[in-house]
């Protein structure tokens, strides 16, 4: 069963395999909540944050994502230079996720911004989000899980260890079929653009 991926305006979109989801999380890393500031200051709506400066995500392996249409519309940035791949749709700034930058780490988060369903649908498919993440950097009181937590790290360790050994890595729609860089060329921001974005 999949999901459909879709930014704002509809011009980029794609699906993701929802079995192949591990867990769903809300992080309040002050990473997250510059990346969310950044799509807004550059036109995008500001609705990527919960009220505690939260972006919920769904942590699966880039092989379940697929982009059906509008790929020339995928962006890339990063907040340093060795920060994390945050990919977004240009069209609209909808944030669509991150990922690291070593593609033999097979991992996204999908921010739940670009997950075309209503939330009793996520619910469903891809089970609760009852994990909690970088609470020291939320803007208002959060309820750490840190069982529930460690409990998502073991599944999506698991799950990028298959396919590393299974080879499953290479099948990552955010590279170059050939792995050697990122599909698009990251926009790095300098440290003065990054703390203009921090709080």
């Amino acid at each position: 069963m999949t999901i459909e991926l879709r930014c704002r305006c509809g011009k980029l979109q794609g699906e993701v395999d929802a079995a192949g989801v591990a867990a769903r999380a809300v992080c309040y890393c002050k990473d997250c909540q510059a990346f969310a500031r950044f799509l807004e200051r550059e036109g995008g709506k500001a609705d990527v944050l919960d009220a505690a400066g939260g972006t919920e995500v769904a942590a699966t392996l880039p092989g379940a994502v697929r982009f059906t249409s509008g790929l020339e519309h995928l962006g890339c940035m990063s907040l340093s230079p060795r920060g994390l791949y945050r990919w977004y749709a240009t069209c609209c700034r909808t944030p669509i996720g991150n990922t690291p930058r070593d593609r033999k780490t097979p991992y996204v988060g999908l921010v739940r911004a670009c997950l075309d369903a209503p939330p009793e649908t996520l619910d469903r498919q891809l089970g609760r989000s009852r994990i909690v993440v970088e609470t020291g950097s939320a803007l208002a009181p959060v309820k750490p899980t840190p069982v529930r937590t460690a409990w998502a790290v073991v599944k999506i360790g698991t799950s990028i260890l298959r396919a590393r050994i299974g080879g499953g890595y290479r099948n990552n729609p955010f590279f170059l079929s050939d792995g050697s860089a990122p599909l698009r060329q990251p926009r790095v921001l300098t440290l003065d653009e990054r703390a203009a974005l921090t709080r």
